[in-house]
């Protein structure tokens, strides 16, 4: 049973992707077998997203302020997985704030 499997990561702080990011290669370097090559992880394009809201309504209309949301993203790619492997990764408990995407 040979798979490849694509992880993405996806959360508003860095530090929780590189984290989860961290916690799955361990697991899959603790389950390491022969066949199985871990890719990453690969960091993708930070998207910012920002937003300018007017401090005052009526006497200030020039004066605003901006708030930037950043999303940080994180790619790991495991080919040649095992049935071992991915009940591995199935067990794995990752951070609340962390978006997981995975691909099969």
């Amino acid at each position: 049973m040979s798979h490849r499997i694509r992880i993405k990561l996806k959360s508003f702080d860095h530090t929780l992707v590189d984290k989860s990011a961290e916690k799955i290669v361990k697991t899959i370097n603790a389950v390491r077998e022969d066949k199985v090559v871990l890719v990453g992880p690969i960091p993708l394009p930070t998207q910012k997203k920002i937003f300018t809201v007017n401090r005052a309504t009526f006497v200030n209309k020039k004066s605003r302020e901006q708030f930037q949301l950043s999303t940080y993203k994180r790619l790991l790619d495991i080919y040649g997985t095992t049935s071992k492997t991915i009940d591995a990764l199935m067990k794995l408990e990752l951070p609340s704030g962390v978006d997981v995407e995975i691909k099969v």
